[in-house]
């Protein structure tokens, strides 16, 4: 079963652009969770533009499923998950300034840096992944990290999928297939949603995890959130034509 993480960065930066705590984000992530979310996403940015630094801490408290915490691993960033411990940390290259993560992972280049870094988070606990383009190079010294899983960025394959799924998916297959030969587990992100979920599912061998946010909650405003989380957990179910 690949399992579905609900990123709630949005609703984050609803309740920030009043100053108070409303929407109230523990109380969205309890809702997602109710309604059908198998694990809690947030992605902590130094300028604290949507999730906060202190949200991870409250999350934790509260989260019952799993809490991924995805983020540069900057010292601040690793100090927070040390201390927070979440069931998950994607590991993400993105400068303090990026809009949204681009870019995965160059694990050649970066592999002595990761596999420091790697062993730090698995020695209190934390489950690893690595934020990795569809690259077979870049899979295959990803595995020698380390880490337990890697995530695809998916905004390539979002963006070619409207005008041609066959060749949209084809190099996300061919590294996923590497993946499991190396036995990376396998979480995929970024640009996924109601049209193009259902495809990557039934296309990419042994996916895990995905974590969606901003579709996800641009469909909530006109579907409803227990509505929207049932129908993206639909497609990743096998039944899927």
């Amino acid at each position: 079963m690949t399992k579905l993480s609900v990123n709630i960065n949005k609703i984050a930066t609803l309740r920030n652009a009043r100053g108070h705590n409303r929407p109230n984000l523990l109380q969205a992530a309890r809702d997602c969770e109710q309604f059908g979310a198998q694990g809690i996403t947030v992605h902590p940015r130094p300028d604290e533009r949507h999730i906060r630094y202190q949200d991870v801490r409250d999350l934790k408290a509260v989260v019952t499923t799993e809490l991924n915490v995805e983020g540069n691993p900057t010292p601040d960033f690793l100090d927070l998950v040390r201390e927070v411990r979440p069931e998950q940390v994607t590991l993400v290259p993105d400068a303090p300034d990026a809009i949204t993560s681009n870019a995965g992972w160059d694990t050649v280049q970066h592999q002595a840096y990761l596999q420091q870094v790697v062993a730090d988070l698995k020695a209190i606990g934390c489950r690893v992944s690595i934020f990795l383009d569809p690259d077979l190079d870049m899979v295959r010294a990803a595995a020698t990290t380390g880490t337990d899983r890697i995530e695809f960025y998916t905004e390539d394959y979002a963006r070619r999928y409207p005008t041609s799924p066959e060749e949209a998916i084809r190099p996300y297959r061919e590294a996923a297939e590497l993946a499991q030969e190396l036995n990376l587990g396998l979480n995929a992100g970024h640009d996924l949603d109601l049209d193009n979920l259902a495809y990557l599912h039934r296309n990419l061998p042994g996916l895990a995890e995905v974590s969606i946010g901003h579709a996800l909650i641009c469909d909530a405003l006109y579907l409803g959130l227990e509505n929207t989380i049932q129908l993206y957990r639909r497609q990743l179910t096998d039944t899927q034509s």
